[in-house]
């Protein structure tokens, strides 16, 4: 996230802003928006603070045992879909560390960002590489959907789990290689009025290669999807949609209704008015970074929405998780009884 929505955690310091020429606002800026010698409040308060902690006590869990989940449903059927999501969800497990805990509350409430800059800037590297993943592994989702509804026989000859994970492990690097450019990226907090080349450079790319590519992709290839299935309805056959393919149309739905505002924000604080001077357009950043962040903890609900198998699954982890505790509590000498008991024997008789 670059960290510019962790000025938010506390209130910002009061100082005068830079000028272009020293002495007060441009003509041009001063004719849009009136002048306001100090930064924008906080109107958010400790609200961000509140919902980060809450965003990452409920989502890490969360998150953990999705993947617990779906590794063992990626073992046992060794679908490739199967080791998309938990690709996926490893990333969005990344983005909750680094992000959520590290940057918005460890360095922006707790330390009041007094970081070293070269921290700052590295993790800068760590934050728009687990973007980068995170999205790009949706892609990579997608067009395995895709090929396998639009091309079944192609799909069944050309997938393969070593050829999935060799096809993750290549996004992944690539993710890490992108998100270097970005040690130089200058959060919002410390624009001058007019960002240099380097700046609008870096913001752009950061909505072209995490927003308006990944959703033009999301945008043909599901169309492709839904006209397929749409063909196969007026054929006579049924357009029975599967598990994964609803899976796809929910994350790829709520990924782009959740980091929508944030793209606008970003675009709107370049060239009409920055964040650190209108307290409207501060607000707007603050709801706009928590949107984008629940999109780490919301799909482990859509999981359990659709798919009846990954609730089963879920079951099964808490369960194996709960009995250890359960028989480690038991007192010394006590024998647990089985769950299912040999037919033919009395209610309550033991084995």
């Amino acid at each position: 996230m670059g960290l510019e929505g962790r000025e938010t955690a506390g209130q910002p310091r009061v100082t005068l802003l830079p000028t272009p020429n020293g002495s007060g606002l441009s003509q041009e800026f001063e004719s849009h928006w009136p002048e306001i010698p100090e930064r924008s409040p906080c109107v958010a308060g400790v609200i961000p603070v509140i919902y980060y902690s809450v965003l990452l006590g409920l989502g890490l869990p969360v998150s953990l045992l999705t993947a617990v989940a779906l590794g063992r449903l990626a073992t046992r059927t060794r679908k490739p879909s199967y080791y998309y999501l938990l690709a996926l969800t490893a990333s969005d497990i990344i983005i909750q560390v680094v992000i959520v805990f590290a940057g918005f509350l460890l360095q922006g409430a707790l330390l009041a960002r007094q970081v070293p800059q070269v921290v700052v800037r590295m993790a800068n590297i760590l934050e728009f590489a687990a973007n980068h993943a995170s999205v790009w592994i949706a892609i990579l989702l997608t067009v395995d959907r895709y090929t396998a509804l639009c091309h079944p026989l192609h799909h069944r000859a050309a997938s393969s789990p070593g050829r999935t994970r060799r096809a993750i492990a290549a996004v992944l690097s690539a993710a890490l290689l992108t998100g270097i450019p970005f040690y130089w990226w200058l959060d919002v907090w410390r624009d001058a009025d007019s960002p240099s080349t380097l700046d609008e450079v870096l913001k752009w790319a950061h909505c072209l290669t995490v927003y308006f590519i990944p959703c033009g992709v999301f945008l043909v290839t599901n169309s492709a999807i839904i006209h397929r299935l749409r063909r196969r309805g007026q054929s006579g056959l049924q357009p029975r949609v599967g598990k994964s393919t609803a899976i796809l149309l929910g994350i790829t739905t709520l990924f782009t209704l959740l980091w929508a505002p944030r793209v606008f924000v970003m675009l709107y604080h370049m060239y009409v008015a920055p964040v650190h001077r209108d307290w409207r357009v501060h607000l707007a950043l603050d709801v706009a970074n928590m949107m984008a962040m629940l999109n780490t903890a919301v799909n482990f609900g859509l999981y359990c929405f659709v798919s009846k198998t990954f609730r089963a699954t879920v079951r099964q982890v808490i369960h194996d998780a709960y009995l250890p505790c359960t028989l480690a509590s038991q007192p010394e000498g006590m024998v647990a009884k089985p769950v299912i008991e040999p037919p033919g024997l009395p209610r309550g008789a033991e084995v």
